[in-house]
Protein backbone atom coordinates (compact mmCIF):
# COMPACT_ATOMS: atom_id res chain seq x y z
CA UNK A 1 0.00 0.00 0.00
CA UNK A 2 1.30 3.45 -0.92
CA UNK A 3 2.35 5.81 1.87
CA UNK A 4 -0.40 8.21 2.91
CA UNK A 5 0.27 11.91 2.39
CA UNK A 6 -0.94 13.97 5.35
CA UNK A 7 -1.57 17.67 5.88
CA UNK A 8 1.38 19.85 6.90
CA UNK A 9 1.61 20.55 10.66
CA UNK A 10 -0.50 23.58 11.55
CA UNK A 11 -2.69 23.24 8.45
CA UNK A 12 -5.97 21.34 8.29
CA UNK A 13 -9.02 20.47 6.24
CA UNK A 14 -12.43 21.88 7.11
CA UNK A 15 -15.01 19.19 6.34
CA UNK A 16 -18.60 18.42 7.32
CA UNK A 17 -19.87 20.51 10.24
CA UNK A 18 -16.57 22.42 10.48
CA UNK A 19 -16.99 23.61 6.88
CA UNK A 20 -20.60 24.60 7.61
CA UNK A 21 -19.49 26.55 10.69
CA UNK A 22 -16.85 28.37 8.66
CA UNK A 23 -19.36 29.32 5.98
CA UNK A 24 -21.94 30.45 8.56
CA UNK A 25 -19.45 32.73 10.36
CA UNK A 26 -18.15 34.30 7.14
CA UNK A 27 -21.56 34.69 5.50
CA UNK A 28 -23.06 36.21 8.66
CA UNK A 29 -20.23 38.76 8.89
CA UNK A 30 -20.51 39.56 5.17
CA UNK A 31 -24.23 40.28 5.47
CA UNK A 32 -23.64 42.73 8.34
CA UNK A 33 -20.75 44.40 6.50
CA UNK A 34 -22.81 44.82 3.35
CA UNK A 35 -25.62 46.43 5.37
CA UNK A 36 -23.04 49.00 6.49
CA UNK A 37 -22.17 49.60 2.81
CA UNK A 38 -18.71 47.97 2.87
CA UNK A 39 -17.45 46.70 -0.50
CA UNK A 40 -15.42 43.54 -0.87
CA UNK A 41 -11.78 43.58 -1.95
CA UNK A 42 -10.16 40.25 -2.87
CA UNK A 43 -6.48 40.40 -1.91
CA UNK A 44 -3.56 38.20 -3.05
CA UNK A 45 -2.24 35.60 -0.65
CA UNK A 46 1.40 36.39 -1.49
CA UNK A 47 2.91 39.87 -1.13
CA UNK A 48 6.45 41.25 -1.08
CA UNK A 49 7.88 40.61 2.39
CA UNK A 50 8.95 44.25 2.76
CA UNK A 51 5.26 45.28 2.79
CA UNK A 52 4.80 43.62 6.18
CA UNK A 53 8.18 44.72 7.56
CA UNK A 54 7.30 48.34 6.75
CA UNK A 55 3.71 48.20 7.99
CA UNK A 56 3.54 45.71 10.88
CA UNK A 57 7.02 46.65 12.15
CA UNK A 58 10.38 44.88 11.98
CA UNK A 59 10.51 44.52 15.79
CA UNK A 60 7.20 42.66 16.03
CA UNK A 61 6.97 38.91 16.66
CA UNK A 62 4.99 38.54 13.42
CA UNK A 63 7.85 39.86 11.26
CA UNK A 64 10.76 38.60 13.36
CA UNK A 65 9.54 35.05 13.99
CA UNK A 66 6.25 34.09 12.41
CA UNK A 67 6.13 35.01 8.72
CA UNK A 68 6.42 32.39 5.99
CA UNK A 69 9.07 34.11 3.85
CA UNK A 70 10.74 32.64 0.75
CA UNK A 71 12.61 33.72 -2.36
CA UNK A 72 10.71 33.24 -5.62
CA UNK A 73 12.29 32.13 -8.91
CA UNK A 74 13.01 35.74 -9.78
CA UNK A 75 15.07 36.18 -6.60
CA UNK A 76 12.45 38.36 -4.90
CA UNK A 77 11.66 37.95 -1.21
CA UNK A 78 7.94 37.29 -0.84
CA UNK A 79 5.72 36.18 2.04
CA UNK A 80 2.44 34.46 2.67
CA UNK A 81 0.30 37.19 4.20
CA UNK A 82 0.23 37.09 8.03
CA UNK A 83 -2.63 39.63 8.24
CA UNK A 84 -4.92 41.59 5.92
CA UNK A 85 -4.58 45.31 6.70
CA UNK A 86 -1.21 45.81 4.99
CA UNK A 87 -2.50 44.24 1.77
CA UNK A 88 -5.69 46.30 1.92
CA UNK A 89 -3.63 49.50 2.30
CA UNK A 90 -1.40 48.48 -0.62
CA UNK A 91 -4.51 47.81 -2.73
CA UNK A 92 -6.00 51.18 -1.72
CA UNK A 93 -2.82 52.95 -2.90
CA UNK A 94 -2.06 50.85 -5.98
CA UNK A 95 -5.62 51.07 -7.33
CA UNK A 96 -5.85 54.81 -6.53
CA UNK A 97 -9.04 54.32 -4.54
CA UNK A 98 -8.41 57.75 -3.03
CA UNK A 99 -8.76 59.52 -6.40
CA UNK A 100 -12.40 60.63 -6.03
CA UNK A 101 -11.76 62.25 -2.65
CA UNK A 102 -14.42 60.27 -0.76
CA UNK A 103 -13.81 57.83 2.06
CA UNK A 104 -13.71 54.12 1.20
CA UNK A 105 -15.10 51.18 3.20
CA UNK A 106 -13.63 47.80 2.24
CA UNK A 107 -13.83 44.27 3.62
CA UNK A 108 -11.92 41.07 2.88
CA UNK A 109 -11.87 37.46 4.01
CA UNK A 110 -9.53 34.54 3.54
CA UNK A 111 -6.53 32.60 4.83
CA UNK A 112 -3.59 34.12 6.72
CA UNK A 113 -0.33 32.39 7.64
CA UNK A 114 1.89 32.57 10.72
CA UNK A 115 4.58 30.08 11.74
CA UNK A 116 3.62 29.82 15.41
CA UNK A 117 2.80 26.94 17.72
CA UNK A 118 -0.53 25.43 16.63
CA UNK A 119 -3.19 25.69 19.32
CA UNK A 120 -6.94 25.43 19.72
CA UNK A 121 -8.55 28.07 17.52
CA UNK A 122 -5.27 29.17 15.88
CA UNK A 123 -3.36 27.21 13.26
CA UNK A 124 -0.46 28.14 10.99
CA UNK A 125 -3.04 28.68 8.31
CA UNK A 126 -5.98 30.50 9.82
CA UNK A 127 -8.79 32.64 8.44
CA UNK A 128 -9.85 36.20 9.06
CA UNK A 129 -12.63 38.49 7.95
CA UNK A 130 -11.67 42.13 8.19
CA UNK A 131 -12.95 45.63 7.49
CA UNK A 132 -11.07 48.84 6.72
CA UNK A 133 -12.23 52.47 6.44
CA UNK A 134 -9.98 54.91 4.56
CA UNK A 135 -10.21 58.69 4.49
CA UNK A 136 -11.81 59.86 7.75
CA UNK A 137 -10.41 61.02 11.08
CA UNK A 138 -13.90 61.46 12.58
CA UNK A 139 -14.31 59.66 15.93
CA UNK A 140 -17.86 58.80 14.82
CA UNK A 141 -16.23 56.36 12.38
CA UNK A 142 -14.29 54.70 15.22
CA UNK A 143 -17.47 54.23 17.24
CA UNK A 144 -19.47 52.95 14.29
CA UNK A 145 -16.74 50.47 13.32
CA UNK A 146 -16.63 49.11 16.88
CA UNK A 147 -20.44 49.00 16.87
CA UNK A 148 -20.34 47.06 13.60
CA UNK A 149 -17.93 44.55 15.13
CA UNK A 150 -20.19 44.25 18.16
CA UNK A 151 -23.18 43.61 15.87
CA UNK A 152 -21.36 40.82 14.02
CA UNK A 153 -20.54 39.05 17.30
CA UNK A 154 -24.06 39.46 18.67
CA UNK A 155 -25.58 38.18 15.40
CA UNK A 156 -23.39 35.09 15.73
CA UNK A 157 -24.43 34.69 19.38
CA UNK A 158 -20.83 35.14 20.57
CA UNK A 159 -20.26 36.69 24.00
CA UNK A 160 -17.17 38.89 24.25
CA UNK A 161 -15.89 41.71 26.46
CA UNK A 162 -14.90 44.91 24.65
CA UNK A 163 -11.69 46.64 25.81
CA UNK A 164 -10.59 49.98 24.35
CA UNK A 165 -7.61 52.32 24.66
CA UNK A 166 -5.87 55.19 22.84
CA UNK A 167 -2.26 54.93 21.69
CA UNK A 168 -1.97 58.63 20.94
CA UNK A 169 -0.21 60.09 17.91
CA UNK A 170 3.25 61.20 16.76
CA UNK A 171 2.97 64.30 18.93
CA UNK A 172 2.21 62.66 22.29
CA UNK A 173 3.57 59.12 22.00
CA UNK A 174 7.31 60.05 22.22
CA UNK A 175 6.78 61.55 25.69
CA UNK A 176 5.01 58.39 26.83
CA UNK A 177 7.71 56.24 25.25
CA UNK A 178 10.38 58.00 27.34
CA UNK A 179 8.38 57.53 30.57
CA UNK A 180 7.71 53.87 29.79
CA UNK A 181 11.34 53.22 28.90
CA UNK A 182 12.52 54.76 32.21
CA UNK A 183 10.12 52.51 34.11
CA UNK A 184 11.09 49.36 32.16
CA UNK A 185 14.80 50.03 32.67
CA UNK A 186 14.19 49.86 36.41
CA UNK A 187 12.63 46.37 35.95
CA UNK A 188 14.83 45.08 33.14
CA UNK A 189 15.96 42.01 35.11
CA UNK A 190 12.34 40.87 35.40
CA UNK A 191 11.73 40.96 31.63
CA UNK A 192 12.09 38.06 29.23
CA UNK A 193 14.95 38.02 26.73
CA UNK A 194 12.72 39.17 23.86
CA UNK A 195 11.44 42.16 25.84
CA UNK A 196 14.95 43.23 26.82
CA UNK A 197 15.74 43.43 23.12
CA UNK A 198 12.53 45.37 22.53
CA UNK A 199 13.49 48.12 24.97
CA UNK A 200 15.45 50.16 22.44
CA UNK A 201 13.48 49.32 19.31
CA UNK A 202 9.90 49.47 20.59
CA UNK A 203 9.26 49.39 24.35
CA UNK A 204 5.45 49.45 23.83
CA UNK A 205 5.75 45.83 22.66
CA UNK A 206 6.58 44.86 26.24
CA UNK A 207 2.99 45.72 27.22
CA UNK A 208 1.77 43.11 24.72
CA UNK A 209 4.08 40.31 25.94
CA UNK A 210 2.34 37.16 27.24
CA UNK A 211 5.23 35.99 29.48
CA UNK A 212 4.08 36.08 33.12
CA UNK A 213 7.02 38.13 34.44
CA UNK A 214 6.58 40.76 31.73
CA UNK A 215 2.85 40.89 32.40
CA UNK A 216 3.48 41.61 36.10
CA UNK A 217 5.85 44.44 35.18
CA UNK A 218 3.35 45.84 32.64
CA UNK A 219 0.58 46.05 35.26
CA UNK A 220 2.43 48.83 37.10
CA UNK A 221 3.74 50.66 34.03
CA UNK A 222 2.82 54.28 33.26
CA UNK A 223 -0.52 54.64 31.45
CA UNK A 224 -0.48 56.08 27.96
CA UNK A 225 -3.80 57.83 28.57
CA UNK A 226 -1.99 60.09 31.09
CA UNK A 227 0.26 61.38 28.30
CA UNK A 228 -2.25 62.04 25.49
CA UNK A 229 -2.18 65.43 23.76
CA UNK A 230 -5.39 67.47 23.71
CA UNK A 231 -6.33 66.28 20.22
CA UNK A 232 -5.94 62.59 21.12
CA UNK A 233 -7.63 63.04 24.48
CA UNK A 234 -10.64 64.72 22.86
CA UNK A 235 -10.79 62.03 20.16
CA UNK A 236 -10.73 59.27 22.79
CA UNK A 237 -13.45 60.91 24.89
CA UNK A 238 -15.65 61.34 21.80
CA UNK A 239 -15.24 57.69 20.83
CA UNK A 240 -16.36 56.62 24.31
CA UNK A 241 -19.27 59.06 24.19
CA UNK A 242 -20.46 57.72 20.82
CA UNK A 243 -20.09 54.09 21.94
CA UNK A 244 -22.30 54.86 24.91
CA UNK A 245 -24.83 56.47 22.56
CA UNK A 246 -24.84 53.22 20.55
CA UNK A 247 -25.39 51.21 23.73
CA UNK A 248 -22.11 49.33 23.26
CA UNK A 249 -20.61 48.37 26.64
CA UNK A 250 -16.83 48.67 27.01
CA UNK A 251 -14.00 48.60 29.53
CA UNK A 252 -11.02 50.94 29.32
CA UNK A 253 -7.69 49.10 29.34
CA UNK A 254 -4.82 51.64 29.48
CA UNK A 255 -2.27 48.88 28.72
CA UNK A 256 -3.91 47.62 25.53
CA UNK A 257 -1.44 48.24 22.68
CA UNK A 258 -2.14 45.48 20.11
CA UNK A 259 0.73 43.54 18.53
CA UNK A 260 1.34 45.63 15.41
CA UNK A 261 3.26 48.89 15.09
CA UNK A 262 0.94 50.82 12.78
CA UNK A 263 -1.81 51.65 15.30
CA UNK A 264 -2.54 55.23 16.44
CA UNK A 265 -5.25 56.64 18.71
CA UNK A 266 -8.12 54.13 19.08
CA UNK A 267 -7.33 50.44 19.63
CA UNK A 268 -9.84 47.80 20.73
CA UNK A 269 -10.23 44.09 21.38
CA UNK A 270 -13.21 41.80 21.92
CA UNK A 271 -12.11 39.10 24.35
CA UNK A 272 -14.04 35.86 24.83
CA UNK A 273 -14.42 34.93 28.54
CA UNK A 274 -14.98 31.33 27.44
CA UNK A 275 -11.71 31.05 25.49
CA UNK A 276 -9.76 33.70 27.40
CA UNK A 277 -8.58 34.92 23.99
CA UNK A 278 -9.19 37.80 21.61
CA UNK A 279 -11.69 36.96 18.85
CA UNK A 280 -11.86 40.34 17.07
CA UNK A 281 -9.56 43.35 17.29
CA UNK A 282 -8.46 46.48 15.51
CA UNK A 283 -7.93 50.19 15.69
CA UNK A 284 -6.91 53.35 13.91
CA UNK A 285 -3.75 53.66 11.75
CA UNK A 286 -3.62 57.25 10.53
CA UNK A 287 -0.04 57.22 9.17
CA UNK A 288 0.17 53.84 7.44
CA UNK A 289 -1.16 54.85 4.00
CA UNK A 290 1.40 57.65 3.76
CA UNK A 291 4.22 55.43 5.08
CA UNK A 292 3.50 52.92 2.30
CA UNK A 293 3.67 55.57 -0.42
CA UNK A 294 0.11 56.88 -0.59
CA UNK A 295 -1.29 60.32 0.16
CA UNK A 296 -1.87 61.30 3.83
CA UNK A 297 -5.00 59.29 4.68
CA UNK A 298 -6.44 58.61 8.14
CA UNK A 299 -7.76 55.06 8.39
CA UNK A 300 -9.03 52.39 10.77
CA UNK A 301 -10.10 48.76 10.70
CA UNK A 302 -10.48 45.40 12.42
CA UNK A 303 -10.10 41.69 11.79
CA UNK A 304 -11.91 38.72 13.33
CA UNK A 305 -10.46 35.23 13.71
CA UNK A 306 -12.87 32.86 11.99
CA UNK A 307 -11.64 29.68 13.72
CA UNK A 308 -12.05 31.21 17.18
CA UNK A 309 -15.56 32.37 16.33
CA UNK A 310 -16.33 28.84 15.09
CA UNK A 311 -15.37 27.48 18.52
CA UNK A 312 -17.88 29.82 20.16
CA UNK A 313 -20.90 29.00 17.99
CA UNK A 314 -23.58 27.45 20.16
CA UNK A 315 -25.53 25.99 17.26
CA UNK A 316 -25.88 26.23 13.50
CA UNK A 317 -29.20 27.17 11.93
CA UNK A 318 -31.08 24.10 10.68
CA UNK A 319 -30.42 23.08 7.09
CA UNK A 320 -33.37 22.97 4.67
CA UNK A 321 -35.03 19.53 4.35
CA UNK A 322 -33.35 17.14 1.92
CA UNK A 323 -35.25 15.10 -0.67
CA UNK A 324 -33.70 12.12 -2.45
CA UNK A 325 -35.01 11.45 -5.96
CA UNK A 326 -34.95 7.67 -6.51
CA UNK A 327 -35.03 6.37 -10.10
CA UNK A 328 -36.60 2.89 -10.08
CA UNK A 329 -36.59 1.46 -13.57
CA UNK A 330 -34.89 1.61 -16.96
CA UNK A 331 -33.26 4.32 -19.04
CA UNK A 332 -36.45 6.31 -19.60
CA UNK A 333 -36.99 6.46 -15.83
CA UNK A 334 -33.40 7.66 -15.25
CA UNK A 335 -33.85 10.44 -17.81
CA UNK A 336 -37.07 11.53 -16.09
CA UNK A 337 -35.40 11.40 -12.64
CA UNK A 338 -32.59 13.65 -13.88
CA UNK A 339 -35.15 16.20 -15.07
CA UNK A 340 -37.21 15.98 -11.86
CA UNK A 341 -34.13 16.55 -9.67
CA UNK A 342 -33.14 19.56 -11.74
CA UNK A 343 -36.65 21.06 -11.57
CA UNK A 344 -36.75 20.66 -7.79
CA UNK A 345 -33.39 22.44 -7.42
CA UNK A 346 -34.63 25.28 -9.61
CA UNK A 347 -37.53 25.63 -7.17
CA UNK A 348 -35.04 26.00 -4.30
CA UNK A 349 -35.46 22.48 -2.86
CA UNK A 350 -32.29 20.80 -1.53
CA UNK A 351 -32.17 17.68 -3.67
CA UNK A 352 -30.00 14.57 -3.98
CA UNK A 353 -30.34 12.28 -6.99
CA UNK A 354 -29.64 8.66 -6.08
CA UNK A 355 -27.06 6.93 -8.30
CA UNK A 356 -27.77 3.60 -6.62
CA UNK A 357 -29.20 0.59 -8.39
CA UNK A 358 -31.23 -2.21 -6.84
CA UNK A 359 -34.28 -2.86 -4.70
CA UNK A 360 -36.43 0.01 -3.48
CA UNK A 361 -35.85 -1.02 0.15
CA UNK A 362 -32.10 -0.52 -0.31
CA UNK A 363 -32.77 2.88 -1.88
CA UNK A 364 -34.80 3.98 1.15
CA UNK A 365 -32.00 2.75 3.44
CA UNK A 366 -29.54 4.91 1.47
CA UNK A 367 -31.86 7.92 1.89
CA UNK A 368 -31.96 7.30 5.66
CA UNK A 369 -28.17 6.96 5.79
CA UNK A 370 -27.53 10.38 4.26
CA UNK A 371 -30.07 12.04 6.55
CA UNK A 372 -32.75 12.72 3.95
CA UNK A 373 -36.16 13.96 5.08
CA UNK A 374 -38.09 12.88 1.98
CA UNK A 375 -37.76 10.35 -0.82
CA UNK A 376 -39.39 10.88 -4.21
CA UNK A 377 -39.75 7.74 -6.31
CA UNK A 378 -39.65 8.02 -10.10
CA UNK A 379 -40.62 4.68 -11.65
CA UNK A 380 -42.51 3.14 -14.55
CA UNK A 381 -45.87 3.60 -12.76
CA UNK A 382 -45.12 7.27 -12.12
CA UNK A 383 -44.33 7.86 -15.78
CA UNK A 384 -47.64 6.29 -16.85
CA UNK A 385 -49.90 7.85 -14.19
CA UNK A 386 -48.21 11.23 -13.67
CA UNK A 387 -48.46 10.60 -9.92
CA UNK A 388 -45.19 10.49 -7.95
CA UNK A 389 -44.60 8.60 -4.72
CA UNK A 390 -43.44 11.06 -2.03
CA UNK A 391 -42.35 9.41 1.21
CA UNK A 392 -41.92 11.43 4.40
CA UNK A 393 -39.02 9.56 6.00
CA UNK A 394 -39.54 11.21 9.39
CA UNK A 395 -43.21 10.26 9.74
CA UNK A 396 -42.92 7.07 7.68
CA UNK A 397 -45.88 8.17 5.56
CA UNK A 398 -46.18 8.24 1.78
CA UNK A 399 -48.58 9.62 -0.82
CA UNK A 400 -48.97 9.56 -4.59
CA UNK A 401 -49.19 13.14 -5.87
CA UNK A 402 -49.06 15.13 -9.11
CA UNK A 403 -45.64 16.74 -9.61
CA UNK A 404 -46.99 20.27 -9.00
CA UNK A 405 -48.28 19.17 -5.59
CA UNK A 406 -44.93 17.47 -4.81
CA UNK A 407 -43.15 20.77 -5.51
CA UNK A 408 -45.63 22.70 -3.37
CA UNK A 409 -45.23 20.30 -0.42
CA UNK A 410 -41.45 20.32 -0.59
CA UNK A 411 -41.20 24.12 -0.92
CA UNK A 412 -43.56 24.49 2.03
CA UNK A 413 -41.35 22.15 4.10
CA UNK A 414 -38.27 24.18 3.09
CA UNK A 415 -39.69 27.57 4.11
Amino acid sequence: MAEKVKTVRGFRDLVGEEARKYRFVVDTARKVLERYNFEEVILPTVEYAKLFARSIGEATDVVEKEMFVFTDKGGREVALRPEGTAGAVRAFIENKLYADGTYKKLFYEGPMFRHERPQRGRYREFHQIGAEVFGTANPVADAELVGLADEILKTLGVEARLEINSLGCKKCRPRYREALLRYLREHEEELCEDCRRRLERNPLRVLDCKVEGCRRVAQEAPKITDYLCEECKTHHEKVKEYLSALGVEFTENPYLVRGLDYYTKTVFEFVSPELGKTVLAGGRYDYLVEELGGPPTPALGFAAGVERLMLLLKELPPRPPLVVVIPFGGEEVKREALKVARLLRKEGVRTELSYREGKIKKQFEFADKIGADFALVVGEDELKSGLYTLKDLRRREQERLPFEEVVRRLKEASS
